[in-house]
């Protein structure tokens, strides 16, 4: 069965369905290699188990899983579109179909012939109660869904439309089950590699800085409504909830279809790589880079300031860069840049080469550290979100012996500080 998969070939390791597709062909054959072949297959699904977090039938999970990973032409096409139109549809249903009798096999007379009763806890698994080690419990829980789904469908075609809509809803692949992702540098290029774990805050999670906060999400808003937006740089005191800020919008639009991608400065020689890899994706992505800054010797900022604008290939639709910067101007200047006491015959092009790469950002974001009275209410503010029960004057006093011995006022200094008070109370 597995030999007439069309679309559905591929990529991830398919070891226990190809092993599983021999046994189904070869279990009353008497061929000695049958039973421990099956025993070993309970093993990968265990070990699947184990990894995902999985639970129920891990033969349906285990399936399920490879449909929603199989980055092809159909899935590829449906992602966040949903339905689309042409003989694709012919040739996805025919896969379909070939799944849909590996979800309905009945394993009885195999575990029967083969002497095996262990199998039936694999069909009805009851995992501990561990999370997952590749998924989030959300993305785990909804793969465990979905294939209780398949289970139910009554025919290929229902199960297809099933599929379909998860493409729709939540896209395929590492691009569907992921919200932010790093790359990693390989000897065949840039490969990206998704954030298992990534912090669940929200923008109301920051107190204060309203008019930077509609900044960005009204930016982010027109991005992945399909309008015109800027790339976008946050700028300011540190501590002042610019990462923070990053990571809020990459929970609140995930839905909407938003990705983010880390990139570290010294990776900016792979940024054209990564754009090609992602050009073509049906989702909205944002290439992140933090704390970026350059010193006079670095040159990598060259590799970004060709990417965002003046580089001969149009930056494609669906990518935007947002970096965060204590820094207003990206590259480092000296005052002999504007007063000409270098050697350079030309000092005002240096200034202007040094300018060059910020004026490529259209929207710029400032983000102010907070003066005693705004530290006060943010200190407030986060002891009543995690509930710190502190005479209010004892309160501020001790923020503000903490804020002198750790880093002066902003946002960073409050939290810091009331996870110091959570902690004493625990």
């Amino acid at each position: 069965m597995k030999e007439e998969l069309i679309i559905y070939k591929g990529t991830q390791d398919r070891k226990i369905l190809d092993d599983m597709t021999w046994l189904m062909d070869r279990y009353r054959s008497g061929d000695g290699r049958a039973r421990p072949l099956f025993y070993e297959c309970m093993n990968g699904l265990l070990e699947m188990a184990s990894a995902y977090g999985f639970s129920g039938n891990l033969w349906h999970c285990y399936l399920t899983n490879l449909l929603v990973n199989d980055e092809n032409c159909y899935s590829v096409a449906c992602e966040i579109r949903g339905d689309v139109e042409g003989s694709i549809n012919q040739f996805a249903l025919h896969d379909i179909t070939v799944f849909k009798e590996f979800f309905d096999f009945n394993f009885t007379e195999m575990t029967e012939v083969l002497k095996a009763p262990e199998f039936h806890l694999v069909i009805d698994y009851e995992g501990p109660s561990q999370g997952s080690r590749i998924y989030s419990t959300k993305i785990r829980d909804r793969i465990c869904r979905l294939a209780e789904q398949f289970a139910a469908c009554e025919s290929a075609l229902e199960m297809k439309a099933v599929l379909t809509g998860f493409y729709r809803e939540y896209g395929v692949g590492k691009f569907g089950l992921h919200k932010a992702f790093r790359v990693a540098h390989t000897e065949d290029g840039a490969r990206i590699e998704p954030i298992r774990n990534i912090s669940h805050v929200q923008l109301d999670d920051l107190i204060g800085y309203e008019i930077p906060k509609r900044k960005l999400t009204d930016n982010t808003e027109a991005f992945v409504s399909g309008r015109k937006a800027n790339n976008c740089l946050l700028f300011g005191d540190a501590g002042t909830g610019k990462s923070t800020s990053i990571k809020a919008i990459a929970n609140e639009y995930y839905d909407k279809g938003l990705r983010i991608i880390e990139i570290y400065k010294h990776q900016l020689e792979d940024l054209n790589d990564v754009i090609a890899q992602i050009k073509n994706r049906n989702y909205k992505f944002i290439i992140y880079m933090d704390d970026l800054s350059f010193e006079e010797f670095e040159t990598e900022y060259k590799y970004l300031k060709a990417v965002i604008e003046g580089g001969l290939e149009k930056k494609p639709n669906n990518v935007l860069i947002y970096a965060t910067s204590n820094r207003r101007h990206l590259i480092r200047e000296n005052y002999g840049d504007k007063e000409g006491r270098r050697e350079d015959m030309h000092a005002s092009d240096t200034v202007q080469e040094k300018l060059s790469l910020v004026y490529r950002f259209g929207v710029t974001i400032f983000f102010r550290g907070p003066d005693k009275k705004q530290f006060q209410e943010i200190v407030k503010g986060l002891a009543a979100r995690y509930g710190v029960t502190v005479d209010e004057e004892e309160l501020l006093l001790e923020a503000g012996q903490w804020e002198l011995a750790h880093g002066g006022l902003s946002g960073r200094t409050a939290q810091q500080y009331i996870d110091y008070l959570r902690g004493r109370q625990a």
